[in-house]
């Protein structure tokens, strides 16, 4: 019986290292999940600072303090609405009508795979 004890402790002491070892791998995973971030922080702060720079360079190169580029875009976009809203005047119309004619055909033919499906669930030949 003492050799059956000996067993058990020997199988309770197995399964402390495998629980010190599993504790171990964690917080070494953990670790290296906290430096990934860390690293990853760094290259998207690097990134950003630089998209900022070009931003900054493009917005001196075109109009200085970004007021008259500001201007700029802004009667660029109300000449564009204005030349949406013409067009959505000269073809909302046409558009309407496309869209009547298509609600108001309706097509009394009956699809030939239809009336096939339909014979073979009926028996019908």
């Amino acid at each position: 019986m003492s050799n059956n004890g000996a067993g058990i402790q020997e199988l309770m002491a197995a399964e402390t290292r495998a629980s010190q070892i599993v504790a171990e791998a964690r917080i070494g995973r953990g670790d290296r999940m906290k430096q990934a971030k860390a690293d990853a922080q760094e290259l998207i702060d690097a990134y950003r600072a630089e998209k900022q720079e070009e931003f900054n360079n493009k917005v001196l190169a075109a109009g200085g303090s970004g007021g008259s580029a500001s201007a700029k875009l802004q009667a660029e976009t109300n000449g564009e609405v204005q030349q949406m809203q013409g067009q959505f005047q000269r073809n909302g119309q046409k558009a309407v009508d496309v869209l009547l004619s298509k609600c108001c055909e309706v097509s009394l033919e009956v699809p030939t795979a239809r009336v096939r499906s339909t014979q073979k669930i009926f028996g019908s030949a």
